[in-house]
């Protein structure tokens, strides 16, 4: 049987998800959704997707969906959802699942409803690297005492990826932090009991904060230091060091290296290096197994409890 889905938002990340379909089996994109028909279309015709709307329901409305991948604005990723699962869809919602801690909530208390496949895109689950980091740990050779994190961007206008105006204005809690708060509970297997959360100065234009820094403890001891920051100005992106009893390991992207910089072969941790690929393959995999995902939204909630308990104290 052949997974039919529609994908909304044909931004930088839309595409990330189009080019990592094309190497899954038995997966066919056959409606493309974004704000902007002409341009949406010029996607299309590129990766040969038959129909093309401005709208999600007329997405949802099309019987062969059999399931839908979110990349739109964070705003709209709660509500759109659930405008999914009520419509009997399967739903991958990228990061980060809500940015109001109740609409991610209900998107929890309806997949529960519905028994429908519901997964956030928690890419770094499946990245390689921490896949690698994972195993050891899984297997009783590696646990973390720290985790050492940076999430360095130089983005002093609204940008996207691709360097394009974006309509929606990106947040380094909601967001960018979600990836590691979600990891670090992960990684250490232990739910966060502690955390605290300090931001700097608001943007004139942007209104929201440009640098902030955060401290978590899980309940076994382990803790992690997250610094993240609009304002640097290179390098870019997000670099982890995983302080452990054992060794030391530094996750760039999908590059893993030990704490002497000698570099740790992941290519064979799974069957691609392609953190997306990775994570579709999961939810295409749950659905044709009927079971619940990796990085479902249920096992995401808690990281989202956090963020919204950290939310309070920056106010």
């Amino acid at each position: 049987m052949t997974i039919k889905v529609a994908l909304a938002g044909a931004g930088a990340f839309g595409i990330k998800h189009l080019d990592g379909i094309k190497n899954i089996d038995g997966v066919e994109v056959v409606s493309l959704i974004s704000r902007d028909l002409a341009k949406t279309q010029e996607v299309a015709d590129k990766y040969g997707i038959p129909h093309v709307t401005t709208k999600l329901e007329d997405s949802l409305a099309i019987k062969e969906v059999d399931a839908v991948i979110l990349c739109t604005p964070t705003q709209m990723h709660a509500s759109q959802s659930i405008a999914c699962l009520e419509a009997g869809k399967h739903v991958q919602v990228e990061i980060p699942l809500c940015d109001i801690l109740s609409e991610g909530q209900a998107v929890v208390n309806l997949q529960k409803q519905t028994g429908l496949v519901a997964m956030c895109g928690h890419t770094r689950r499946f990245n390689p690297s921490h896949q690698y980091v994972h195993k050891k740990i899984k297997a009783g050779e590696f646990n973390i005492q720290q985790m050492d994190v940076q999430t360095y961007f130089f983005r002093r206008t609204n940008m996207n990826a691709l360097g394009q105006p974006r309509s929606w204005t990106d947040h380094l809690l909601w967001h960018h932090a979600a990836h590691t708060v979600d990891l670090f509970a992960y990684q250490a297997g232990s739910p966060i009991v502690k955390a605290n959360a300090i931001q700097g100065p608001i943007h004139k234009d942007l209104g929201i904060a440009m640098d902030m820094s955060i401290q978590l403890q899980a309940a076994n001891g382990a803790i992690c230091t997250l610094s993240l920051s609009f304002n640097n100005d290179g390098p870019l992106g997000t670099f982890f060091r995983y302080i452990g009893d054992t060794a030391t390991y530094i996750a760039r992207y999908d590059d893993l290296v030990n704490g002497k910089e000698e570099k740790i072969d992941v290519s064979q941790v799974d069957v691609s290096m392609n953190g997306i690929e990775l994570q579709d393959r999961e939810f295409f995999a749950a659905i044709r197994e009927g079971r619940e995902p990796n990085a479902s939204v249920a096992q995401v909630l808690p990281c989202y409890q956090v963020l919204h308990d950290l939310e309070q104290q920056l106010v």
